[in-house]
């Protein structure tokens, strides 16, 4: 290492000089900037029903009046739900509207949280979880069968009838009974190929097959393997405690 003095000594020049480095752009799989196209352009009227309407003005007056812009991701999440499940830019100025916020801010909040989709979804909307202990389970297996299943769409597609859109997602928080994937708000869990057919299935013969683990033995995320811990009777409120002091 240069002492304090050589490093006075060092001219100017050097000592400033400063490197500038460069990486190229990468094109993104998000869309963060909008495009007016036939149907998706700020003309489209939107708002609430009446029934959404009383909801949102009850999600509203939970926030001082102050904060109402406090309540932009349920009330877009609300208009997600009404618009057929997925978030236009007439959604997104009406909630800026109803909550006297810039639009600007609400765009922000659309376009980095995943769960508003930016673009018209399947009636059933297929999320499967590919992140590391799904992975390790098997979902690759489920992502595959899913999209096989449903006329060989990729993920990210969706089926020409419009029923079905299937995505790769991160994870869930269901880790511990991976693999698992979510439609609609539901959690179907402990997949296998041939559980993922009959789920699907299921919805496509207008039912609703029961949510969580699927065939597994368990009901919600005990351990698979049964019972191992806390396996004896706990004591009663008293049984270990020191008698009273006469």
């Amino acid at each position: 290492m240069l002492s304090s003095l050589a490093r006075r000594a060092l001219p100017r020049a050097v000592a400033q000089k400063r490197f500038i480095s460069t990486t190229p752009s990468r094109r993104s799989d998000a869309l963060f900037v909008h495009r007016d196209t036939k149907y998706n352009n700020p003309k489209i009227p939107f708002e609430f029903n009446p029934e959404n309407m009383k909801r949102a003005e009850e999600i509203i007056a939970r926030y001082p009046p102050q904060y109402r812009k406090a309540a932009v991701i349920p009330l877009l999440d609300l208009g997600q739900r009404q618009n057929k499940g997925w978030t236009s830019i007439s959604v997104m100025n009406y909630v800026a509207k109803l909550l006297g916020m810039p639009a600007m801010r609400v765009y922000e909040v659309a376009t980095f949280y995943t769960m508003f989709n930016r673009e018209p979804i399947g009636e059933h909307f297929v999320q499967v979880c590919t992140t590391t202990p799904c992975m390790l389970r098997g979902s690759t297996d489920i992502l595959n069968t899913a999209c096989s299943h449903l006329g060989g769409i990729k993920p990210g597609q969706t089926t020409p009838d419009g029923k079905w859109t299937v995505i790769e997602v991160e994870c869930q928080g269901a880790c511990s009974n991976a693999p698992m994937m979510v439609i609609g708000d539901d959690f179907y869990e402990d997949l296998t190929p041939t559980t993922t057919k009959k789920v699907l299935d299921a919805f496509a013969n207008g039912q609703k097959p029961k949510p969580g683990p699927q065939e597994s033995g368990r009901q919600t995320s005990e351990n698979s393997a049964g019972l191992t811990a806390l396996s004896s009777k706990p004591y009663g409120p008293g049984e270990f405690c020191q008698p009273e002091f006469q």
